[in-house]
Parts: C-alpha cells; sequence; structure tokens
C-alpha cells in the first residue's frame, strides 16, 4: 500500500515565515497545472497501487474549486485502487472558502481537513502575515462541521512575534474548546529566503533598519511554550504521538506516519518528494518547467497519439535528484524518522527489514543515551524520553552513520 502526495503551490499572499514553495498567481495558471497535475498522475509509474492515504498540501490547496479538485481526486481514483478507508487531507487556509466550496470538497472525497489557524489572536496573525482573523477562522471550522468533516486538525505556531506565554495559552485554550481531532503545534523557525529572515535573522540588519520591529518571545518564553502545550493539551485529552502532533485517540494523521514509518509515497506538481520501491526522487520545482512538460495540449494532441509514445518519457524528464538508498542510509531513515514518534521504533521490526541486530548497528548510541535518561527501552520499543524528545535534534544526529 503507498500514500499519496499532491503538491498545489498556489497561495493568495506570501506569509512572512514561509519557505515553502508557493506563490500567488492568476487563474489560467491555476487551470493549466491542474491538467498538467492530471496528466503527471496519469503517466505515474505507481499506476494500479493500493493507496490508503491522500494529501493535498502547498501552498493554499483549499484556493482550488472544487471543479478542480474534483478532476485530481477522479484522476487518481481512474489510475489507483482507494483502500476502502482511505485517509484524504486537504489543508485550507480560513478566508479562501465558503459553505459551498466545503461542501463540494467533502463530497469529492475529502474526508479530513487541516486548518492553518496558527494562532487566535488577530495581532499574532497580522505580524505572521496571514489573510484571515480568528472570527474567519470559527466561522471556517465551524461551516466545515456543519456539512459533515469528522476529522480536523488545526495548525498552530508558537514563539511568534508578540507572542507572550498568555496570549500563547489563550490560543490553546481557545482552540481545544472547539474540540478538533488533531492539533499539530510547530514553534517559528526564521528561515533563510523568507521575510522574517530580512527582519530577525540577521542582526546587523534587524538593529538598524527594523529597530522598531515588535520582538520574539526570548528563549525563556519559548521554552515555557513547548512546555505549556503538553500540560494543556494532555488536560483535554490529546496525546502526543510524535514531537510536534497531539490527537485524540484513533484520530492520529495516518499520512504523516507513512513518512515516519519509512512507507512508500509517490507525490505529484512540482517540488513534490517521492519515495517508491527503496528510490527517492523530487519532481523540478520550476512551474513553467513542469507545465511545459506536461502540456496538455501539447501532449494529447502530438505525442500521445504516436502509437510508441509513453507517460513514463514525460517523468523522467521532471524527476530530479533520483537516489537509491543504499542498507546504511534506509537505516539511518528509519531511526531518524522512526525516533520522531514518541512510541519509538520496534527493534524486532528493525532486525526483519534490515536482517541486522540493531545493537549491532547503533548499541554504543542507544546505550550512551539510556545512561543519560534521553532514550528508553520498554519490551521491543525503543524512543526518547521526555528529555529526550526535548533535545531530538542532538539526539537523532548520532543515529547517522
Amino acid at each position: 500500500m503507498i500514500s499519496i502526495y499532491i503538491h498545489i503551490p498556489f497561495c493568495i499572499k506570501k506569509c512572512a515565515y514561509c519557505d515553502f514553495l508557493s506563490f500567488p498567481s492568476n487563474e489560467d495558471t491555476i487551470e493549466k497545472y491542474i491538467d498538467c497535475l492530471c496528466n503527471e498522475i496519469e503517466g505515474s509509474e505507481a499506476t494500479g497501487e493500493e493507496v490508503g492515504t491522500i494529501f493535498f498540501g502547498g501552498g493554499t490547496p483549499s484556493i482550488l474549486t472544487v471543479r478542480q479538485l474534483n478532476r485530481v481526486m477522479d484522476k487518481i481514483k481512474e489510475r489507483f485502487n482507494l483502500n476502502g478507508n482511505c485517509e484524504a487531507t486537504l489543508e485550507c487556509n480560513p478566508g479562501t472558502v465558503s459553505e459551498e466550496k466545503l461542501s463540494g470538497f467533502y463530497k469529492a472525497g475529502i474526508n479530513r481537513l487541516s486548518i492553518g489557524l496558527q494562532s487566535a489572536n488577530d495581532n499574532e496573525l497580522k505580524y505572521l502575515g496571514r489573510i484571515h482573523t480568528f472570527n474567519q477562522f470559527l466561522f471556517t471550522y465551524n461551516t466545515a462541521r456543519k456539512v459533515g468533516f469528522k476529522n480536523i486538525n488545526i495548525d498552530l505556531m508558537s514563539a511568534v512575534p508578540g507572542q507572550t506565554t498568555d496570549s500563547f495559552r489563550d490560543t490553546l485554550t481557545s482552540v481545544v474548546a472547539l474540540n478538533p481531532e488533531h492539533l499539530s503545534v510547530y514553534s517559528l523557525i526564521i528561515e533563510e529566503g523568507t521575510r522574517f529572515y530580512d527582519i530577525y535573522g540577521d542582526s546587523a540588519c534587524r538593529d538598524s533598519q527594523f529597530s522598531d520591529v515588535v520582538k520574539l518571545p526570548d528563549e525563556d518564553a519559548e521554552r515555557a511554550m513547548y512546555y505549556m502545550t503538553k500540560e494543556v493539551l494532555d488536560r483535554f485529552g490529546y496525546h502526543r504521538y510524535e514531537i510536534s502532533n497531539y490527537a485524540k485517540e484513533g484520530y492520529e494523521c495516518r499520512h504523516n506516519k507513512v513518512y515516519w514509518t519509512g512507507g512508500d509515497y509517490v507525490s505529484f506538481g512540482i517540488g513534490a518528494a517521492s519515495f517508491y520501491k527503496g528510490i527517492r526522487y523530487n519532481n523540478i520545482s520550476d512551474v513553467t518547467e513542469y507545465m511545459k512538460i506536461w502540456d496538455i495540449e501539447e501532449r494529447l494532441e502530438t505525442e500521445k497519439n504516436r502509437p510508441d509514445f509513453e507517460w513514463g518519457i514525460c517523468n523522467k524528464k521532471t524527476h530530479v535528484d533520483i537516489h537509491e538508498l543504499s542498507i546504511n542510509e534506509k537505516m539511518e531513515e528509519y531511526m531518524f524518522v522512526g525516533l520522531r514518534l514518541v512510541k519509538g521504533i520496534n527493534i524486532t521490526c528493525f532486525q526483519k527489514v534490515f536482517k541486522k541486530d540493531i545493537r549491532d548497528v547503533y548499541g554504543k548510541v542507544i546505550d550512551r543515551y539510556i545512561d543519560m535518561d534521553l532514550m528508553k527501552l520498554n519490551g521491543e520499543w525503543l524512543s526518547l524520553t521526555e528529555k529526550g524528545i526535548d533535545v531530538s535534534n542532538v539526539v537523532l544526529a548520532d543515529f547517522l552513520l
């Protein structure tokens, strides 16, 4: 069984912190992109596989029309075998949907919505460059419930400009009062190439040109928010199953768990990464070049009518960074992503997958971190402790061979 990721790179406005492959665009470009996306799905080397999860990410997938989303979903159903319990997620930003659109998405087969709130404080949303207010989020959330969505995630962000521990607690309590099934809570990272990097990433620039900007929370406040997240969400019945993800019982994100457990996934759209049958590859990131290769008029009217035409030729043109993982790289990734899960990794499964005892490969590292109370072994399960999760980046780096 595989998972499918669909990248929709378009958004209404680039947020100040965003370094994802996303940008505003016009309706004609979006429509042509959907044409090309369907052609790429048509030519997938994984055609016929059973699909357990689908995820529309971006960008802002909710800017698509219902007709455009239906076209992509219909093409997936045509080329793949959807599991009867397939989880189909769509990322949604408040301010981009109506009741009619949300109802159309639900009828198209989307059964899980991931709403990008980030903060319940309108000033903080403004600093982040979001296009919506908290009231607009409430409309989106309540309307999603009204049209039938029973599985909703809400994205939140801590340590954002102007945020205090009190305002972050208000965000947490306001959101859990709505009783969503899932919460993803990430700490703001200042990434190069973003507006925030221009303001906060270079101290000389910050101290001169941007001396009057809203300040980031200090390190103590950031840590307090981190610990507050687990404390508040625990109290309201959300268990942490991954470093930044919390869920009600039975509502863990199955799509993301495929990534964290080394499962196969194929992705479509610009910049999308795939891992299929031991081979990792990316799609090209240039939208113009991507649409030139998958252009519906060019391909359908000329090449596809040739008896020797193969869609796979197009795939070869759009796939870059193709790499078959070595056994060491597979073990590294198994540990690096698997230990992000609170449950950790199963050492018996490691033995079955790699035909090696985990202690023969990582024994010294495991023993050192168990002695430091950063890891624990509970029966067949090896995992990070609470202290280990706090310094997970340092610990996980030691599993690179």
